[in-house]
């Protein structure tokens, strides 16, 4: 049973979800980084350009696929129904064993290390109280879901545009990055290259909206709306942030830095400035943990109704909530909390994660040839497609080259995936 049109969502809560999966540490940790290995702060700045970019490619493809497969399950509905139900299982056995479950637990023991700045409270217990809690408010009726995720998201652009405002308004010291750069980029260096794929990681999550296309109300018109305004309002807001840190702090604060955030807080709020970002990033993560905990089940339930082994997390409630599959995920995601580190398994989900996106994108491209055009059309199509492939493969290739054992272990987690595709065809067979 799936939700009724009663019990749908509009597509401001749909951009809401994309908006709380697309925000996250990344955009104020990963400055520091950029500068220690790019000279130019204009080219650090243009890779925040090219990210947002790239996410804006995927969103339009994204929404072209949901509106012609409208059904929830992201990239699992799309390979099944694109490729073969094998493509679309292992899509849905990577979501379901790592994507969603493992950003769960990472963004509730960031908030756990970030609240001991203000909470006498150890992180682990503060990481499985919280999804406890977030899974309980997801568990009634996706109203109350919908009111819960824009509360949180809307807390989270409020903080974000504070800071913001802050960085631009709040005098500047002398001697800043953006103050004292000069105009030179260095477009093509492996430096700027490599960087392109880490600021890719930071926007990853424009494509959320995907994955419950069935509790968006008329999907062929909001589905597009949530993906595409969505990854345009968090593009320019992670560009604009990011000029705010080198309007206020020079390359010498910042460069090698993790901690970015509270390098510029500290700069603006004085002393307090370091708890005060703890406390936004604490916040912050709030939304991201309810977005992840409310679309993730949404992939177990769609491999449900498709494979009997998964039958039992079918169920819904009496208000279109697959309540069983939200408690299966918050369990594999307490377990990972639980037992960490677990920081590996999250590198290696970058690799299979990435991969499955490329072959949906794809997948429009071979849709496209076969059926020609059904409703919502990408604009750019197919160079805006062939540019997102050209971009990912390369992206997946660096991720290998950079990562050999994660993305080993990530093709070890489609080998068990496959085993367990095998043995759910026979289980349905007897």
């Amino acid at each position: 049973m799936h939700a009724s049109n009663g019990r749908k969502i509009g597509w401001i809560s749909a951009a809401a979800i994309v908006v709380a999966n697309m925000i996250g540490t990344g955009v104020f940790t990963s400055l520091g980084l950029q500068i220690e290995k790019i000279d130019s702060v204009w080219s650090v700045l243009l890779l925040w350009v090219l990210g947002g970019l790239i996410a804006l490619m995927g969103a339009f493809s994204y929404a072209e696929l949901g509106t012609r497969l409208p059904k929830s399950g992201g990239e699992y509905n799309f390979l099944y129904h694109i490729y073969h139900p094998f493509l679309g299982y292992l899509a849905g056995w990577v979501s379901l064993t790592v994507g969603f479950a493992a950003s769960v637990a990472l963004a509730a023991m960031a908030m756990g290390q970030y609240a001991q700045d203000f909470l006498p409270v150890r992180p682990e217990f503060l990481a499985v109280g919280v999804i406890v809690l977030i899974s309980l408010a997801h568990s009634f009726s996706i109203r109350q879901s919908s009111n819960f995720q824009n509360g949180a998201t809307a807390v989270k652009l409020l903080l974000m545009l504070v800071f913001i405002i802050a960085c631009f308004v709040l005098p500047a010291p002398e001697g800043t990055a953006l103050s004292e750069a000069s105009f030179e980029l260095e477009i093509g260096t492996s430096a700027f290259m490599v960087g392109l794929v880490y600021v890719t990681y930071s926007f990853s999550g424009w494509n959320a909206a995907a994955y419950i296309v069935e509790e968006i109300r008329t999907p062929a018109v909001n589905l597009p709306k949530a993906l595409i305004l969505g990854t345009l309002v968090v593009s320019l807001l992670y560009v604009l942030l990011q000029a705010g840190f080198l309007y206020q702090a020079s390359v010498q604060q910042l460069d090698g830095q993790i901690e970015v955030g509270k390098i510029v807080a500290h700069i603006l709020f004085g002393a307090t400035g370091g708890q005060l970002i703890s406390l936004f990033i604490s916040l912050f993560l709030i939304s991201s943990i309810s977005a992840n905990i409310w679309v993730g089940p949404r992939v177990v339930r769609a491999m449900a109704d498709d494979f009997s082994i998964w039958h039992f997390f079918a169920k819904d409630n009496a208000s279109g909530v697959p309540v069983r599959a939200v408690w299966m995920q918050a369990g594999i995601s307490l377990f990972m909390v639980l037992t960490s580190p677990f920081d590996r398994v999250f590198l290696y989900s970058g690799f299979v994660l990435q991969l499955f996106t490329t072959l949906a994108v794809a997948g429009l491209l071979w849709m496209r040839w076969r059926d020609g055009k059904a409703g919502y059309s990408s604009p750019g199509y197919p160079w805006v497609q062939i540019i997102f492939l050209a971009i990912s493969v390369w992206v997946i290739g660096v991720l290998i080259y950079d990562q050999p054992g994660e993305s080993l272990m990530g093709a070890a987690n489609l080998l068990v995936g496959a085993i367990s595709y095998w043995w759910s065809r026979r289980y349905r067979a007897d």
